[in-house]
């Protein structure tokens, strides 16, 4: 298994202390029924074992939309959106107790936390799709292909702007509103019908217009958010850089790769891959982002330095050299090529650096209890803590 993690950044990651601040709109009032919500689960529970059922929970209601409408065109039963959004109202109930079953155990890890925000970027990938289905937007792929973009583009910002000034910052509409409105779309949906959404509504034209009209308030609002603490206030470290010392500019330009070719390929497909494949598409280049966003966390944890280019960069890497020769081989077996590669390059990644952490900490990823330690020492060969 190949080394993720240097010594070096083991042991920064050692260091780590979770930094957060601000609070949403609606936070203070769920604070309330997550905090009684984390007292009913049983003591045993691993944190990182409540993070990844809520997070399957989310994706197998998602891939229930994507097998019923690949295209995000097809109907979908009423039932299908109803469980999707309690199955994504269940995946921020969890994803919230994590962190205060961590605290209710003292099993409080810098792995916890890089384990949820790793989540979290799977799972933006997969309730924007949802999202997407239900409002029909197969039939207007450039609104489609914006809210992916978008979706990926903010989530990085987030976590960008951390990697700069060292504390996670939310907005007074941020993450959980986000949630609760997807939560709601798929509720009208499942209750009223698709056909809700192609509704004329004064002004704004069909009422699926205004859903994405509010999306792009919220994604500027947190731009501005982002955008003022990264270019204005600039970073922690020595001359206003990053947590790391390196460029706070640098770090737009891995994600920009990703989402550059995700324009590109599907403006450029003469099979239109894109439209014909939206959701294989997405999810594609989704977990594309979600590698890239990991690998985000991870600098900032261990405090070094962001690469520019990403072994998933393989998988669009391949559609885009396919279109150059004039597609020799069909643009849709190319993208399940791509899709595959960034599943397995995500997945493998993951995997590895949860394995060094674990390793190095001496604890167990899906349980409470360390692991036993009979020579006491860490691969740096200092005596390691729990």
């Amino acid at each position: 298994m190949a080394v993720v993690l240097t010594t070096h950044q083991l042991q920064k990651l050692s260091d780590h202390k979770y930094s957060a601040e601000g609070s949403s709109f609606l936070e203070p009032g769920f604070q309330v029924f997550w905090r009684w919500l984390v007292e009913k689960v049983p003591l045993w529970l691993a944190p990182n074992t409540i993070t990844s059922i809520g997070l399957a929970i989310n994706i197998i209601t998602t891939m229930i939309l994507v097998l019923y409408s690949p295209d995000a065109k097809q109907d979908v039963p009423g039932w299908a959106y109803i469980l999707c959004g309690l199955g994504l109202f269940a995946y921020q109930s969890l994803d919230a107790i994590d962190g205060k079953q961590a605290r209710r155990t003292k099993t409080n890890s810098p792995l916890g936390e890089l384990f949820d925000h790793g989540c979290d970027s799977v799972s933006t990938a997969f309730v924007m799709l949802g999202s997407c289905i239900a409002l029909k937007l197969g039939h207007e792929p450039n609104w489609l292909l914006f809210e992916l973009v978008s979706a990926s583009f903010l989530f990085y910002c987030a976590h960008w702007q951390t990697y700069v000034s060292g504390t996670l910052r939310f907005s007074k509409i941020d993450v959980t509103e986000g949630q609760i409105a997807i939560v709601a779309i798929y509720l009208i949906t499942g209750i009223f019908g698709e056909g809700i959404w192609e509704l004329e509504v004064p002004l704004i034209g069909s009422f699926k217009m205004l859903p994405i009209y509010i999306s792009i308030g919220g994604a500027l609002l947190q731009i501005n958010n982002n955008f003022s603490i990264i270019f204005m206030k600039g970073g922690i470290g020595r001359n206003g850089s990053t947590v790391a010392g390196t460029s706070t500019i640098f770090p737009a330009f891995p994600i920009s790769l990703v989402l550059i070719l995700e324009v590109i390929i599907s403006y450029k497909s003469p099979s239109n891959v894109f439209n014909n494949n939206p959701c294989l598409y997405a999810l594609s280049f989704g977990l594309l982002a979600a590698k890239v966003t990991n690998k985000l966390v991870v600098a900032h944890m261990t405090k070094s330095e962001m690469e520019l280019f990403d072994l998933g960069l393989i998988g669009p890497g391949m559609l885009f050299l396919n279109q150059y020769f004039n597609c020799i081989i069909r643009e849709d077996i190319v993208l399940w090529l791509c899709f595959i590669w960034c599943l397995f390059d995500l997945i493998k990644y993951s995997t590895n650096v949860c394995s060094e952490i674990c390793d190095y900490l001496n604890i167990y990823c899906f349980t409470i209890t360390s692991k036993p330690r009979p020579d006491n020492t860490g691969r740096n060969g200092k005596t390691k803590s729990n």
